[in-house]
């Protein structure tokens, strides 16, 4: 390793000289005791260094030594039901090394155990010719991931020897023979987290990444592979979305990056999700969860590396095929730390005192989601899903993060304070959220739930916006102003609001709902609406319709468990005899 010598020290970032055979972003060692950090700035033979611990006690004259090598991650078995910080040094294992439950400077732990062993089975035979990507073999690592070991990218060759049984991490499973002579295999390998993993190439994403959530999964889709944004102000509902779409979100692996949010957040993460049951598997869901925290009394230079660290351990679970869902909570905290690195590094500030190049560092983190065909020889296919939430001060929006993340993602979930405030969640406003997948997943609907899917969406998502327009009339000239008509369409879009947008994140059978659900439900409401408007023709008074007692049912809906949603169909029927009933009886016809 070659050394140099610290001359300045100015929180975070420290500048060292005679660094001349160092590389932008290569890892160094600071100051004796070895702390962690990554070249930002060469100029000459002058390194900025952005140290990712605690700089208090070095100075000037300390040594620095560079280890040629830039900032990676380890991949591997091991990942999964992990808790790591944002250069992946595992937290469990920091806290038994550290002996207290704070972080301590200069403590070198693995990110992945060195000692346990995992059971290997071969995927291949001596002889197999093998590319880069190609599975070699699996590894059992949780109940419901298989873990596939693959060929390190840019190494290709015959397989000379494969072996099967128990191994650690580092020990050799199989030996390939290539142009450049032999290559050994380890279940393990290393990968920078600033460079994208390679693939064959992109796919469009047309299959929805359903979440359970109906204001979501109706209005508001994403795709898988997709990208997505939910900013908001404080106490909007952000997180806990975030922790719903984790938990409810048809993906095989869920990375969770805490980088700048509160530590009680990721706390609640760390409980919830070993005691939540995975509707698909029955497992716990840490079973298939990494989770990557740097909360906001974490060093904020890490705070800049931990989204970086997460996106490739997603894009290393994507290449062997599986759909990954990356949350990142909070972008904004993320853009923080970059702001302060920037300063300190005297750049030029942009926006708010932003970087200039804030919004090719977000687009790099977003372009990195997708779906991809993976390198190997089996085709597989494979996606990166990214959900960031964004934390605008004061909820507004037109400040630098929110409008450079708008203009790179495809969905906007545009959290309101006054719906939070009305204890209406998940807060979404219907008004002005979007998402640019919506055309190409209603043909997907269409075609895999129900034909008319999509001009339910459509009927639902104008009746709502008829309603903005309508409650303008009702506050200037009140709501006699409106025909019995407009009225009827305040009362259903109110049903939409409560009955359909609304869902209870804690309780136990709203916290979700199938898209088969979701279908019946919004058939029901809207078909109230189209039955209740051939009565008002047919005479009959709204409030006669409005007092029909099976109102409450339809209401109730939400609360219908899976196993028995057939109970909506039932519903549904009531509905039409109770119609029938009312116009066969005329009501009290109008004069």
């Amino acid at each position: 390793m070659k050394t140099g010598k610290i001359v300045k020290v100015s929180g975070p970032l420290v500048v060292a000289e005679g660094m001349d055979e160092a590389n932008i972003y290569d890892v160094c060692k600071v100051g004796e005791k070895g702390l962690i950090g990554e070249i930002i700035e060469m100029r000459g033979n002058k390194a900025s260094i952005q140290v990712y611990e605690e700089t208090s006690g070095i100075g000037p004259g300390d040594p620095v030594y560079t280890t040629g090598e830039p900032l990676s991650v380890e991949l591997g078995p091991g990942l999964i039901e992990s808790m790591f910080d944002g250069i992946q040094r595992p937290l469990d294992a920091y806290l038994e090394a550290a002996q207290s439950n704070f972080l301590k400077k200069g403590i070198e732990v693995s990110p992945l155990n060195r000692i346990k062993k995992w059971a290997f089975e071969p995927r291949v035979n001596e002889g197999d010719k093998v590319t880069s990507g190609t599975v070699i073999g699996v590894v059992q690592e949780t109940a419901v991931v298989e873990h596939r070991v693959m060929v390190p990218y840019g190494v290709e060759g015959t397989v000379k020897v494969i072996k099967a049984g128990e191994f650690t991490i580092e020990e050799i499973v199989c030996v390939l023979e290539t142009e450049k002579g032999l290559k050994e295999l380890s279940l393990m390998q290393k990968w920078p987290v600033r460079k994208g993993r390679p693939y064959v190439r992109k796919l469009n994403p047309v299959a929805p990444m359903v979440t359970g959530q109906r204001v979501i999964d109706t209005f508001f889709p994403v795709a898988k592979g997709g990208t997505a944004s939910v900013p908001g102000p404080f106490g909007a509902g952000k997180t806990v979305v975030q922790h719903q779409i984790a938990k409810w979100g048809d993906t095989e692996i869920v990375v969770y990056v805490g980088c700048g949010e509160r530590g009680n957040e990721m706390t609640d993460v760390l409980n919830e999700f070993p005691e939540l049951k995975d509707p698909k598997t029955g497992e716990s869901l840490m079973k298939r969860t990494v989770l990557i925290a740097n909360t906001s009394n974490m060093p904020v230079a890490a705070r800049e590396a931990s989204i970086y660290t997460g996106i490739t351990i997603a894009e290393y679970f994507r290449d062997m095929g599986y759909s990954v869902a990356i949350m990142a909570d909070s972008t904004s905290r993320w853009a923080e730390a970059l702001r302060e690195m920037s300063g300190r590094l005297e750049e030029m500030p942009g926006d708010e005192g932003y970087p200039a190049y804030l919004g090719s560092r977000l687009a790099e983190f977003y372009e990195r989601a997708g779906k991809v065909i993976c390198l190997g020889n089996e085709g597989r296919e494979g996606a990166v899903t990214a959900i960031g939430a964004v934390s605008p001060p004061g909820g507004d929006i037109s400040e630098p993060v929110s409008q450079a993340t708008l203009r790179i993602v495809k969905v906007f979930w545009g959290l309101d304070a006054q719906l939070a405030y009305r204890r209406h969640f998940p807060s979404i406003n219907w008004l002005n959220s979007y998402s640019l997948y919506a055309d190409k997943i209603g043909e997907w609907m269409d075609k895999d739930i129900a034909s008319d899917w999509t001009e339910l969406r459509t009927e639902a998502m104008a009746l709502l916006q008829e309603e903005a327009n309508l409650e303008e009339i009702v506050r200037l000239v009140g709501i006699d102003a409106l025909s019995e008509k407009d009225r009827l369409k305040l009362e259903v879009a109110k049903s939409l609001r409560e009955d359909y947008l609304q869902q209870n994140a804690f309780h136990e059978v709203d916290t979700y709902a199938s898209l088969d659900k979701q279908y019946k439900m919004l058939k029901l409401i809207l078909q109230f609406f189209r039955e209740a408007q051939k009565a008002l023709d047919a005479g009959v008074y709204l409030n006669k319709v409005l007092d029909l007692p099976i109102r409450d049912k339809i209401a109730r809906s939400k609360y219908i468990p899976e196993a028995e949603i057939a109970k909506i169909d039932d519903i549904s029927k009531e509905l039409s005899v109770a119609m029938e009933d009312l116009i066969s009886q005329g009501g009290v016809l109008h004069a």
